[in-house]
Formats: C-alpha cells, structure tokens, sequence
C-alpha cells in the first residue's frame, strides 16, 4: 500500500469510525442513529433549498482550511485564522458600506480589502517569529482575542448607528444572486463558492507549481537545510503567514459580503476558524482535500439543525460526532499503524 492510498484511506477511516462511534453514542443516549443521520443528510441535501444553505457553509469552510493548511504545509500553525477571519469581515463590509461604485469594482475591491486586512493580521505573528522567534501559536491565539475586541469597538464606533450592527452592503458588493436564490429556493447561497474554489486553484499551483512554493515548503521542512541552501528563511516565514491570512480574510469576505450582508457585535468567536483547523487537518493540507473535508463539515454544521424536530436528536449530538472525526484523524498515526500491519499480512 503506497503513501498515495493511505494519505486517503486514513482520513476516510476517520470518519467511518467518527460516524460509528457516533451511532453508538446516539444508541447508549436513547436515540436511533438511522433516523438521525437520515434526518442529518435530509437536512444537508434533501432539497433545493439545503442544498444551496450546505453550500453557503461549506464556502468559508474552505478558505479557513485552506488558511490554516497553507500554514501547515510551510512549517508553521496558523491558529489564529479565527481573529483573522474577523478584521477580513470588517474589512470587506466596511468597504461595501462606504461608497457606492460599480459591481464590478466594488466587489473585487471589498474582498481584496478582506484579503489585505487577513493578511496584515497574519503578518505580525509571521513577523515576531521571523525576527524574535516567537512561537506562532502563542501570538496567534492572543490576536484572536484582540481581533474580537477591536472590531466589536469599531462597529460599535464607526460602522454602526444602532450600536451593535453595521448598516447592510450596497448591492454592488454583495456576492448573492437572483439566480442562485431562485435556483435554491431562495437559500443564503452566493458565488462565494466559486472564490473558495478559484483560492483552492492557486494554493494548489503556488505550492506544487512555483519555485517559491517550493522554497517556502522547503523552509517549514527544514529551515537550516533553506538556509544553507541560500533561501531567504525570514521572508518565507512572514510571507506564509500572510498569504495564510489573506486566505483567513477572504473566509471573513465570505460572511460580511455573502451569508450576513452586515457585520454585528460578536459576543464570543464565530467558530469558523478554529473549525477551519479540523478541515485542514482531515483534508491532509491539500487544496483538493480541504474542499472535500470542507463540505463534509459544511453537510454536518446544516444537516444537524434538522436533526431535533426530524428525529429528536439533540444537535449537541453532531458536536459530539465533529469531536470524535477530529480525534480520530488526530489519532491517524494508530490507523496507519494498523493499515501497515495489514499490508505485511497481506504478504
């Protein structure tokens, strides 16, 4: 069994187990685990209108996975995609309130905002490590903190008159549809998705296709062996976690320009991101693979609102399943342990 077949078959044993182990959970609980997941992939894809809400979550899904697995892959650990995510939003709907212009410049201008906010928050962390060499994860999760502070003061301040939400984005920023709205029986979907997946494109190419991706996996893999080899080690750090933030902002785009159409006060974290290190990590930090991990975890997130009226299930449950999936691929060295016994029994 080559390193190809298991860096696919460990993330899909994950998920059985997670699932299993799920319907046993939901079986000691009093709780019938066919018509749970019936009603979990009736909520997910059962209509039109599912169908395009999935979508709608699946979008920031796969730009915070990309966030956090563009960071993985070039050494470093990205934690903070979630503060990230939120100056991006901020960003992006602050530009699609304050002037008007046409779709389109205003709207690849609001993302390109998110984008450069993402990126800039990003920066910091990849800057102190570079030059101080302070861990990145210790910076990234206190910028969390502040993100979450900071903008909650400034739509409190500048973007809000109510003094808890921003006004709504002009409809020339906006990244919603009359067509996909009819198509999916009037869902929050956007064309966000179709930014997600372009990102996922040039994550894919910068990394297997260009000789700086290949200098900044070279420098996560060993920063000596870059050095010696006459690579700029400092730069490709703090260029990895801007790219990896510019990433975080658009998911952030996604939200203020497409699902929501206005920035609010937030009273803890969104959640986004720090999910968005379980898509990376069940997407092995691949472009192809976050996408897949992102719409497993965008079908779980929906379909798990229609589990309590569909089947009585509480939608804790589905938490409990998300937890035990991430375990499981966090565990992954026992699966392959376990596939690699099997490969010499098989011999």
């Amino acid at each position: 069994m080559n390193n190809r077949l298991t860096n696919v078959l460990v993330p899909v044993f994950a998920v059985l187990l997670g699932i299993i182990v799920g319907a046993i959970v939901m079986l000691v609980s009093g709780f019938n685990p066919i018509s749970g997941y019936s009603a979990l992939l009736s909520g997910a894809f059962g209509d039109q209108y599912y169908i395009g809400e999935t979508i709608r979550q699946v979008t920031p899904y796969i730009l915070a996975g990309l966030a956090v697995a563009f960071a993985f892959r070039t050494g470093l650990f990205n934690i903070g995609v979630e503060g990230q995510l939120m100056v991006g939003w901020l960003a992006a709907v602050w530009v699609g309130v304050s002037f008007e212009a046409p779709k389109i410049i205003h709207l690849p201008l609001a993302i390109l905002a998110a984008a450069f906010a993402g990126a800039i928050w990003g920066g910091i962390p990849g800057f102190l490590k570079a030059r101080f060499k302070v861990h990145e994860v210790i910076v990234t999760i206190m910028m969390n903190y502040i993100a979450l502070h900071v903008v909650n003061a400034i739509i409190r301040s500048v973007l809000s008159d109510q003094g808890y939400k921003s006004e709504k984005i002009l409809a020339s920023a906006s990244l919603r549809s009359s067509l996909l709205q009819a198509l999916t029986d009037y869902s929050t979907m956007h064309y966000g998705i179709l930014v997600a997946i372009l990102t996922a494109l040039i994550m894919w190419y910068l990394l297997e296709k260009t000789t700086r991706g290949y200098e900044l996996k070279a420098v996560g893999f060993n920063q000596h062996a870059s050095k010696y080899a006459g690579m700029n080690v400092s730069q490709n750090i703090i260029l990895s976690m801007v790219i990896s933030g510019a990433f975080a902002g658009m998911a952030g785009a996604m939200e203020g320009l497409g699902t929501f159409e206005n920035i609010s006060v937030k009273s803890g974290f969104t959640g986004v991101g720090f999910d968005g290190i379980a898509v990376a990590l069940l997407g092995g930090n691949t472009a192809f693979g976050v996408i897949l991990a992102a719409i497993l975890f965008g079908a779980l997130k929906v379909g798990a609102l229609e589990m309590p009226s569909a089947a009585g299930v509480p939608i804790e449950l589905v938490d409990i399943v998300i937890a035990l999936i991430i375990f499981f691929v966090a565990s992954s060295y026992l699966i392959r342990l376990v596939l690699t016994r099997l490969k010499k029994e098989g011999k």
